[in-house]
């Protein structure tokens, strides 16, 4: 259907055959505002100049479209494994630590290329929560998951571990301060997690200093501004600080699947399998990368 020069519309039928999808598919993207369409008199009508763009961009919502090309930077949680990979592939991405529900709230609104995250589950710190959260949100139908790391996850603490902590109970029981990071960020989601499960919460330590990054944790431990936070092993060992293990932790990379094919991902993906990527790993410790660069879920 022509309505002028520039714009064609096709009708439901029309637009389930163009798009490879049954009609009844359609009507339920329709029902659910996940596809752009307007309706006249009765009928729906698609635009296939929006049709393309929706493809293109992933765009999941009308009111909220996702630019087609994404700026260059992954979001998402710190880890310095990833900081060298980004840098190593050279193939100009970028990285905005922000945490994982941070960076994971930008990747939907295409403000990122991909986001670097790791879900805790308060009632199950240490099951693997990336793929709940993931399947829940209907808008990441075109998403891939692919795995970067299992991670060492545990306390950050002094050199030594002079106070001999075992657990984030002990660190209560001794009355030494914490080191916390933002609401949402990974660390922070399985700190609240621990502390729950043994009776406590933050507020039991008083005044906690604020913490952007797993590294700025590390720091303020070593600066002795604080006696204990959560972070990776890869972490500690990057800083010179001691490490208490607490549990292993799924640690991927989210993106879109038209990005995964293009060149700056490919070449993030290529260093994942490279010697290079593993002695890193190595070198940093606590990390797992045989399964880096495997797709763990694609709708």
């Amino acid at each position: 259907m022509q309505i002028s020069a520039g714009l064609e519309l096709l009708t439901t039928a029309e637009a389930a055959d163009y798009l490879r999808l049954k009609e009844r598919k359609l009507y339920e993207l329709v029902a659910d505002r996940q596809i752009p369409c307007t309706k006249v008199t009765g009928k729906w009508l698609f635009s296939r100049g929006d049709l393309d763009r929706w493809l293109l961009a992933g765009m999941a919502r009308p009111h909220g479209v996702i630019p087609a090309e994404p700026p260059s930077i992954v979001g998402g949680s710190h880890d310095p494994l990833l900081r060298w990979a980004l840098s190593a592939c050279r193939a100009g991405l970028a990285m905005m630590p922000e945490g994982s529900e941070a960076g994971y709230r930008r990747f939907l609104k295409g403000e990122v290329i991909a986001a670097a995250v790791h879900f805790h589950d308060t009632d199950d710190p240490e099951q693997d929560a990336n793929l709940r959260v993931l399947r829940r949100e209907s808008s990441l139908y075109d998403a891939v998951l692919v795995a970067f790391a299992v991670r060492e996850q545990g306390l950050i603490v002094a050199p030594g571990n002079p106070h001999g902590l075992t657990s984030i109970g002990d660190a209560r029981a001794r009355k030494l301060r914490l080191a916390v990071r933002p609401e949402g960020a990974g660390a922070q989601q399985l700190l609240c997690a621990m502390l729950r499960r043994d009776g406590l919460s933050v507020e039991d330590f008083g005044p906690a200093h604020l913490a952007q990054t797993g590294p700025d944790v590390a720091q303020a431990v070593r600066a002795g501004r604080a006696d204990v936070g959560m972070a990776t092993r890869a972490v500690a060992t990057s800083a010179g600080v001691g490490f208490v293990p607490v549990c292993l932790e799924r640690f991927d990379l989210l993106m879109r699947q038209r990005d995964y094919f293009r060149p700056p991902l490919q070449a993030l993906l290529r260093t994942l399998a490279s010697p290079a990527f593993a002695e890193r790993a190595a070198d940093l410790g606590g990390l797992d990368v045989s399964v880096a660069g495997s797709v763990r879920w694609s709708p």
